[in-house]
C-alpha cells in the first residue's frame, strides 16, 4: 500500500507540477485539522504527510504571528514564530525577520525544547581579542543583511528532535509621515507555507483616523514609493474595522489562501497606511506623566518656490537599467516643477557637465523640453568625481542666492544621485564631507540617493545629515524610477522654511530638535521633551516659520492638568487600556537616542563622539533598546528544565485597540516554573468569597467572625484601604445573578473584578478577572489566567497558578491570594467569579481600613449576654460552650454586636470555618454602613474612611 501511494505521487509529479492549491488544501485539512501545532510536537499524521516530512530537511514553521499596537504614531510590535523539528535528529532552525531600519529592538526570547533563553540588552564593549568571536557563535544579529529601509534580524539555533522552538521578538518605532500618510509595514517572509499565520494591528489615534488603507502585499521590487500598479485591494483574508479613533486590521490567511498568493510561502510586506485629522494650527501636543510630544503638520498652505540642482552620476557603472530608470524618473520630475521654480542639471563622471552654465533657469515649457533632451543624451562613461560635482552644484546655488534677494521666500536644495564611491579627484571621505559643508554653509539642504551595493552609505548619510537633508538607498534590482519619483514627491513641495518651535523655558527640559530648515507637504515635524514644573496648569507653545511672502507665528497654551485626552484609560473599545505605560516617554527616548546617534555621526571630535556614545548607550540601556552601542545577549532562564508545555509570558493584544503591553519586557526571572502546588502559599481565613461571604480571623482570640454584604450588581466595594500609609488599596466589583429558586434573596452577587492598587515605591496596579490579569507598573502587561506564570519586579510579584489562583506579593510584607471560580456548566444563579484572601498583612499599617482591612490590627471581644443585659467577658476556653447560645455578643470599638454561631466553607469548599455571624450587612460590626464602603470606580483610593480619591 505504501509503495502504491508512492508510485501514484511520483507519477503525478513526473507528468507535471502538482496542483499547489490542492496540495495546500490537503495539508491544511489532513495535517492542521487533526492536531494542534502549539499543544504538542509529536503526533500522528497521515503516512503521506510523514513521507513529505522526511523529505523536508529543515524544521517546519508551524506558527507566525505578529501583534502590533500603534498609539499616536508610536508602534509596538511583537513577532512570534514557532518551528517544529519532527525529524529524528537535531536540526538547525533559522529565524529571520526584516524590521524597519528605524526601529529599535526592545526584547527577544527563545524557547527551545525544554529551555528558555531571554535577551538582555547590555552595553557594547570593544573587543580586544579574537576569543570573543569564538565565545559567541551565531548570536542574534539585528543587522544581518540590509535592504531598502529594512534590516534583517537573524537568530540560528539547533532544535532537538521531536521538539519545537519558539522565537519572540519585540521592536518599537515612531512612524514617519510621508506623502501625507503614515505607513506601518510588517515583513512576512516565512519561505514556506505556515499552518497558523496571523497579523493583527491595533491603532489608537485620539486626533481621529482618516484615509485608512491596506494595499496588496508588496515585494522587494516594489519598495519605495509604495505605488503598485493593477490590483489595489487588500490581501486575501484581510479584515479592516475602525471607529473615529480606533482601528483594527487583521490578516489571517489559511494555507490555501497562502498558496494562492505564492506557492512556496508568502514573500512580501503587509502594509497599513493612514493619516489623522489635522488643521492649520499649532499642531497636536500630547502630554502624559511628565512628558510631551508635539506633532506639527500644517496643511492648506501655498507651496514655496524652490531652487533645485539635480546632480546625477553618469559614470560607466551607471550603464544599463540604472541610468535608464534615472532618466525616466527625471522626465516625470521635470514635468512636476512649478512655474515659480528654478532648476539646473549636472551630470558627472570623471568630468563635470553642467546643462546651463552659471545660472538657475526658470521653469518654462521650452526649458523643460531642452532639459529632457540633455538628460536623454547623457551617456555612461568614466569614473566618479563626487567632490567636484557637489562643489559645482553648491557654487551654482550660492551664486544664485547671492545675486537674488530670495531669503525666506524660496527653498534651495541639491538632489544628488550616485551608484558608486569616489574614484576621481578627491577620494577621501573626510575631505569630501568637509569640502561639501564649507561649500553649502548652512544656506541650503543636500538630499542624497544611493543605488546598488557599491555605494558608500556612510558618506551619503553623513553628507545629508550635516547639510539638513535626507538620504535614501535603493537596490539595483528595484524600480529606481518609482523610487526617485517617490523621494522627490516627499521633498518637492516645501510649505514652510526656518521653522522654530519654542516652549516656556521654566516648564521644559531635554527637548529634542526644535529648529527645522524646511517643512515639506505630506511630512511631519515631531518634537518631544520632559516637563519640569508639573504644577503648572499649561504649557506655552510658540511656532515661528516663513511661508512664501509672509512670516508666521503661532501661539497657544496647552493644558497640562487634562491628561485624559492622551491617557488611554477609559477609551471606548479599549477595555484594557487603563494603564500608565507612557508611550509618550518612549517616543521621547526614541527621538533623543536617534538624535544622539546622528550627532555622533556628524562629529569629528573624538571626545565629543565618546560623550555622545555614552549618553546614547545609557539611555538605550534605560529603555531596553538595541542600538549601535548596545547588544542583545542571550541568558538561559534557570538551571532546571521546564516542562515542554510551559510557556513564557508573552504580551497580548486581544481586543480592538488594546495597547501592546510592555514590549520592552517584564523580564521573567531565571527559573520560572508553573506553580503546580495550589497551596504553596499559606493563606489565612480572612477573606471575601462567594456571594460574597466575609470571614475575619482573630488568631489570638481563637475565633472567627463572618458576615454578608448584600450589595447591588455593579457596586465596587473597598476591601482594603491603606493608601496613605502602605500605599495599598484593594477594591472588588460585584456582578449580579438570579437568586436560586425558593431563596430569600432577590438576586446573588459575586466579585467579578479585583483591583489592587499600590502607590509605593512607584505607582502600579493589578486588575484581575476570572479570565485575565492586567499588570501595570509603568510597563503594561496582559496575562491570561489559564496559563501559569510568574512576574517579578523590584517591589511586586505576581504568581499565577493556571485556572486556580493568583498570588500577589507587595514588598515581601503584603500578600493577597485571589481564587478563581470557574463553572463548567453553571446554573442560572452561578457566575464565574473571584475570591479574595489576605495571606500576609504585616506591611499594612494600623490605620488600614476597608471591609476587611479595618479588622487586621484590632481585636474583637466575645461577651456572654445574660437575661438582665449585664455582660461578661468570655474566656478563650469558654468559646465552645457558647456555641448553642443565640444571644452571644461581640464588643467592637465600644459597640455591642449580636452574633449567632455559623459554619462557612472557604478555599473552594475545601475547608469549613466556624464563625460568629453578624446579621444585617454587618450592622454595628463595621464602621458606618456598607454603603460607606462603595468606591466610585475601580481605581478609587479613598485615603480615609468616607473619602474618595483617584490613583
Amino acid at each position: 500500500m505504501i509503495l502504491w501511494l508512492w508510485l501514484c505521487w511520483g507519477f503525478s509529479t513526473s507528468a507535471g507540477q502538482p496542483d499547489s492549491e490542492l496540495m495546500a488544501r490537503y495539508l491544511e485539512e489532513k495535517l492542521l485539522a487533526d492536531y494542534s501545532i502549539m499543544e504538542q510536537v509529536a503526533r500522528r499524521v497521515p503516512r503521506q504527510a510523514k513521507f513529505l516530512q522526511r523529505l523536508e530537511t529543515r524544521p517546519r514553521m508551524s506558527e507566525f504571528t505578529v501583534k502590533s499596537t500603534i498609539i499616536s504614531r508610536y508602534a509596538f510590535t511583537m513577532v512570534s514564530c514557532t518551528m517544529v523539528n519532527s525529524g529524528s535528529e537535531a536540526r538547525e532552525g533559522v529565524f529571520e525577520m526584516q524590521i524597519p531600519a528605524a526601529a529599535f529592538i526592545s526584547n527577544f526570547t527563545m524557547i527551545i525544547g525544554n529551555k528558555t533563553y531571554y535577551g538582555e540588552v547590555t552595553g557594547k564593549e570593544k573587543k580586544h581579542s579574537s576569543d570573543d568571536k569564538e565565545r559567541h557563535k551565531k548570536p542574534p544579529s539585528p543587522i544581518d543583511g540590509r535592504e531598502n529601509g529594512h534590516e534583517t534580524f537573524k537568530a540560528s539555533v539547533f532544535i532537538p528532535r521531536k521538539m519545537q522552538a519558539r522565537f519572540l521578538l519585540h521592536y518599537e518605532e515612531l512612524l514617519q509621515r510621508r506623502l501625507g500618510k503614515y505607513e506601518y509595514t510588517v515583513s512576512i517572509r516565512p519561505q514556506q507555507l505556515v499552518g497558523r499565520l496571523r497579523v493583527e494591528v491595533n491603532i489608537l489615534e485620539n486626533s481621529g483616523i482618516v484615509s485608512l488603507e491596506v494595499p496588496p502585499l508588496r515585494n522587494s521590487k516594489h519598495k519605495g514609493n509604495g505605488k503598485v500598479e493593477g490590483d489595489v485591494s487588500p490581501p486575501p483574508s484581510t479584515v479592516v474595522g475602525h471607529t473615529k479613533t480606533l482601528a483594527k486590521v487583521t490578516f489571517n490567511p489559511s494555507v490555501v489562501e497562502q498558496t494562492r498568493i505564492a506557492r512556496n510561502g508568502i514573500l512580501g510586506d503587509f502594509i497599513i497606511r493612514y493619516d489623522v485629522n489635522r488643521e492649520l494650527s499649532i499642531g497636536d501636543v500630547q502630554i502624559l506623566n511628565g512628558y510631551f510630544v508635539h506633532y506639527f503638520a500644517p496643511t492648506d498652505l501655498p507651496p514655496l518656490p524652490k531652487n533645485v540642482v539635480f546632480v546625477l552620476d553618469s559614470s560607466a557603472s551607471m550603464v544599463g537599467t540604472k541610468l535608464k530608470q534615472t532618466k525616466e524618473a527625471l522626465f516625470t520630475i521635470l514635468q512636476d516643477l512649478r512655474p515659480e521654480d528654478h532648476f539646473n542639471i549636472i551630470g558627472f563622471s570623471n568630468r563635470i557637465k553642467v546643462w546651463q552654465q552659471d545660472q538657475m533657469v526658470p521653469v518654462t515649457p521650452n526649458n523643460i523640453r531642452d532639459a529632457k533632451k540633455y538628460i536623454h543624451n547623457m551617456s555612461p562613461t568614466g569614473g566618479t568625481n563626487i567632490n567636484g560635482a557637489l562643489q559645482t552644484g553648491a557654487k551654482l546655488l550660492n551664486d544664485y542666492i547671492a545675486q537674488n534677494d530670495i531669503d525666506a521666500r524660496s527653498v534651495s536644495l541639491i538632489i544628488f544621485l550616485t551608484d558608486g564611491r569616489p574614484t576621481v579627484g578627491e577620494t577621501q571621505s573626510s575631505r569630501i564631507l568637509s569640502n561639501t559643508k564649507d561649500a553649502i554653509r548652512d544656506k541650503f539642504c543636500l538630499f542624497t540617493i544611493g543605488i546598488g551595493n557599491d555605494v558608500d552609505h556612510k558618506l551619503l548619510e553623513r553628507m545629508a545629515l550635516e547639510n539638513c537633508g535626507m538620504t535614501r538607498h535603493f537596490q539595483e534590482d528595484e524600480d529606481a524610477a518609482s523610487h526617485l519619483k517617490g523621494f522627490y514627491d516627499e521633498i518637492g513641495t516645501p510649505l514652510l522654511s526656518d521653522i522654530r518651535v519654542d516652549y516656556s523655558e521654566d516648564n521644559v527640559e531635554q527637548v529634542t530638535q526644535n529648529f527645522f530648515p524646511n517643512y515639506f507637504n505630506g511630512s511631519e515635524i515631531i518634537i518631544a521633551g520632559k516637563l519640569i514644573n508639573r504644577t503648572s496648569d499649561s504649557l506655552h507653545v510658540e511656532v515661528t516659520a516663513s511661508n512664501s511672502k509672509k512670516y508666521i507665528l503661532l501661539k497657544t497654551d496647552v493644558a497640562i492638568d487634562l491628561p485624559s485626552r492622551n491617557d488611554i484609560r477609559g477609551v471606548p473599545g479599549l477595555e484594557d487600556g487603563k494603564g500608565d505605560n507612557n508611550y509618550i516617554e518612549r517616543a521621547w527616548s526614541y527621538l533623543t537616542i536617534k538624535e544622539l546617534l546622528n550627532s555622533r555621526l556628524k562629529s569629528d571630535n573624538n571626545q565629543e563622539k565618546d560623550y555622545l556614545m555614552e549618553k546614547a548607550k545609557s539611555m538605550a540601556l534605560t529603555y531596553n533598546f538595541v542600538t549601535p552601542f548596545t547588544i542583545l545577549k542571550m541568558r538561559e532562564a534557570g538551571l532546571h528544565s521546564e516542562p515542554p508545555q510551559e510557556e513564557f509570558i508573552t504580551p497580548s493584544t486581544d481586543g480592538i485597540g488594546e495597547k501592546l503591553q510592555s514590549l520592552q519586557g517584564h523580564k521573567a526571572p531565571p527559573g520560572i516554573r508553573r506553580q503546580q502546588d495550589k497551596q504553596r502559599i499559606k493563606i489565612s481565613k480572612t477573606s471575601a468569597d462567594g456571594d460574597p461571604h466575609f470571614v475575619i480571623d482573630f488568631p489570638s482570640s481563637k475565633f472567627s467572625v463572618c458576615f454578608n454584604i448584600d450589595g447591588e450588581p455593579g457596586d465596587i466595594l473597598r476591601l482594603v484601604s491603606d493608601h496613605k500609609e502602605s500605599g495599598v488599596t484593594v477594591n472588588g466589583q460585584l456582578v449580579g445573578a438570579p437568586a436560586p429558586p425558593n431563596g430569600h434573596k432577590k438576586h446573588r452577587t459575586y466579585f467579578s473584578t479585583i483591583t489592587i492598587l499600590n502607590n509605593k515605591p512607584e505607582r502600579s496596579y493589578l486588575e484581575i478577572t476570572p479570565k485575565r490579569i492586567i499588570l501595570d507598573d509603568g510597563e503594561r502587561l496582559l496575562l491570561s489566567c489559564d496559563r501559569s506564570a510568574v512576574v517579578r519586579s523590584s517591589s511586586l510579584e505576581v504568581s499565577i497558578s493556571a485556572n486556580s489562583n493568583i498570588t500577589v506579593t507587595i514588598r515581601d510584607t503584603i500578600s493577597f491570594v485571589i481564587l478563581i471560580h470557574h463553572y463548567k456548566k453553571p446554573a442560572p444563579y452561578q457566575r464565574n467569579h473571584l475570591g479574595f484572601y489576605i495571606s500576609n498583612s504585616k506591611g499594612l499599617s494600623s490605620n488600614s481600613h476597608g471591609l476587611l482591612g479595618q479588622f487586621l490590627n484590632h481585636e474583637v471581644k466575645l461577651l456572654r449576654e445574660s437575661l438582665n443585659t449585664s455582660h461578661q467577658l468570655v474566656g478563650q476556653n469558654q468559646t465552645e460552650a457558647l456555641k448553642p447560645n443565640p444571644t452571644n455578643t461581640l464588643k467592637v470599638k465600644g459597640r455591642l454586636v449580636p452574633v449567632v454561631w455559623k459554619q462557612r466553607r472557604i478555599y473552594n469548599g475545601q475547608q469549613e470555618v466556624d464563625c460568629w455571624f453578624a446579621k444585617n450587612n454587618a450592622d454595628k460590626l463595621i464602621d458606618g454602613s456598607y454603603k460607606d464602603y462603595l468606591a466610585s470606580h475601580p481605581f478609587d483610593t479613598g485615603t480615609s474612611f468616607g473619602t474618595i480619591n483617584r490613583l
